[in-house]
């Protein structure tokens, strides 16, 4: 597929706060997502969409992207990594990898979001509308901040006092490496100063997708929701071990992860390599460690 956007840079530092204490062991694109790390559903789409090199930013945790990705790479794509001591926030860590982006357009996808959000789209309208950002949106959701009129945005939380919020930001945006030009080095800092002045330049687009699926996995309750997209994975993994005697409904069960004898397990995830033990109850609950889970345990995370 001949693209004209080959990098992307996806945005995997941040903590992850509202999903501990998942995110005290594995950043939170790390977190497995029908088995597998919910960053790799953003490479695929990626991939898909004609990238060939990717960026990465870290922080918390550093070492298990290393785990996950032991060659730096995915699928034969070049993984870079860009640490960061200190977080940079979405502008400042963008503007940290200016040098590797050099003069070329850019996709850049939050790692912590589930989307099949179609990137040729949006890749295609970024360049066909020759403004210097466009930001992929949906028009309904539960945070509508942003002001579109036409294929253009207008405002960001009314911050200019132009207008209402119409649609929401999904994480994804394309650019061209003009905009890090607005962004000021070595500083933490939001993406969002650097959108608006684009507004002010009437540089910045809109592209907006409603097919598929799009999910903020912010919280464990949209996390523990995400596995009731079935067309996403299957729910139990080949290589777990699950009692005849078991009763498992709507969850996912990983690889190396066991239940035993008349256990009930119910709308819950077993991480790779979990243990419920025998007669052990589970209603809406996420076993991330490999400590034995025995008793009965309502909305737990252990």
């Amino acid at each position: 597929m001949s693209t004209p956007i080959k990098k992307a840079f996806v945005l995997g530092a941040g903590l992850g706060t509202r999903l501990r204490p998942l995110t005290d062991v594995l950043p939170k694109p790390l977190i497995p997502v029908f088995h597998r790390p919910l960053v790799e559903y953003t490479l695929d789409n990626c991939l898909a969409a004609g990238i060939e090199e990717f960026a990465i930013n870290t922080h918390h945790l550093p070492e298990k992207w290393q785990e996950a990705f032991p060659g730096s790479s995915y699928r034969g794509a070049p993984l870079t990594f860009f640490h960061e001591p200190v977080l940079l926030e979405t502008g400042g860590g963008l503007k940290n990898i200016e040098s590797w982006v050099g003069d070329q357009p850019l996709l850049v996808c939050n790692g912590d979001i589930l989307t099949s959000l179609n990137l040729t789209t949006l890749i295609k309208d970024h360049t066909s509308s020759g403004r210097t950002a466009t930001l992929a949106l949906r028009s309904s959701g539960h945070e509508t901040h942003i002001a579109v009129e036409g294929n253009e945005i207008v405002d960001i939380r009314e911050l200019l006092g132009k207008a209402s919020g119409t649609h929401q930001f999904t994480g994804v945006y394309c650019i061209n490496s003009a905009a890090f030009q607005d962004i000021p080095p070595d500083q933490k800092i939001s993406i969002i100063p650097s959108f608006l002045e684009l507004i002010r330049k009437g540089e910045l687009g809109a592209s907006t997708h409603d097919d598929g699926i799009w999910l903020d996995l912010g919280t464990r309750q949209s996390y523990l929701d995400a596995h009731q997209h079935r067309e996403l994975g299957t729910l139990c993994h080949p290589g777990a071990s699950v009692s005849q005697s078991a009763m498992v409904e709507a969850s996912s069960i990983g690889p190396g992860a066991s239940i035993g004898a008349g256990a009930t397990v119910l709308a819950s995830v077993l991480w790779p390599g979990s243990q419920v033990e025998e007669g052990a109850q589970l209603t809406n609950c996420i076993v991330y460690s490999s400590t034995p889970v025995t008793g009965t345990r309502h909305n737990a995370d252990l």
